[in-house]
């Protein structure tokens, strides 16, 4: 396409061909256009693409600890993430994902940082990009039993995997029991694109889960709090009592039942 051609075009017309492999084509002949809003056309896509340059940037950038990996041959790299520690109700939830070497999944980042639809959304992609997913709950009996800062969900989520992990990221987790590499990150889960990817199905599966108890446990409103101690959590405790989903070892359920860990 030559600039006299283009000149001719109606600006909806080159607002389709900017949606198409043709937009850089016509890039400079946009921008010297007469008509301002030819010239906006312009502008947009090009703040578009600094925009998904600056994403393909971070999006690599969440690869540079399983790249320590990937350089030393160790390709199935495990990141492994939890969910649901501080409520008092509910389960533990931990995942275990391994994404094939450098898949950039646009929106990937730390669950807590994305929107429930987006991460319902990132969920699907993951599970279909994957090279193994496992997925692990702990529910509040088990909690109860187990001290839950020695990371056994972890451990069974990593075992769990149908493809065996070679190495592992871990959000702030040194996993010491393991007899393959581990890479305790600090915050890991906004660092690793695998971290970031087990977050998400951790936290999806857990909060599907907790929506899933309204109708068996109403007015307790589970899938609002999703078991943390809010103001509408305590008023339902309260009113309704303790469930077989309060985690007994926890506060204030722990003085409202008067438990004590069996020896």
């Amino acid at each position: 396409m030559d600039k006299d051609v283009f000149s001719k075009l109606k600006v909806a017309d080159i607002k389709a061909l900017f949606e198409t492999e043709q937009a850089l084509e016509i890039l400079s002949f946009a921008q010297e256009d007469t008509r301002s809003s030819v010239q906006k056309l312009a502008a947009s896509y090009i703040k578009r693409q600094e925009k998904e340059l600056k994403e393909q940037q971070r999006l690599m950038g969440m690869y540079d600890y399983e790249g320590m990996f990937y350089d030393q041959g160790i390709y199935h790299v495990a990141g492994v993430d939890e969910v649901g520690r501080g409520p008092i109700a509910g389960p533990v939830t931990v995942a275990a994902v391994i994404l094939p070497p450098m898949t950039l999944i646009p929106g990937l980042n730390d669950s807590k940082k994305l929107t429930e639809e987006k991460r319902e959304a990132l969920y699907d992609i993951i599970m279909d990009e994957a090279v193994a997913v496992s997925c692990i709950s702990y529910g509040p009996e088990k909690i109860d039993e187990l001290n839950i800062y020695e990371a056994q969900a972890m451990y069974e989520a990593i075992r769990t995997l149908s493809v065996p992990a070679e190495a592992v990221v871990a959000d702030a987790m040194k996993l010491p029991d393991l007899t393959i590499p581990v890479e305790s990150i600090i915050k890991g889960d906004s660092k690793s694109a695998n971290i970031a990817a087990a977050s998400i199905i951790a936290k999806v599966t857990r909060d599907r889960y907790m929506k899933s108890l309204d109708d068996e446990f109403p007015g307790y409103g589970f899938g609002i709090h999703k078991g943390y101690y809010t103001e509408l959590h305590k008023e339902a405790i309260e009113q309704q009592g303790v469930t077989p989903l309060h985690r007994k070892s926890f506060e204030p359920i722990k003085s409202i039942v008067r438990w004590v860990k069996p020896e």
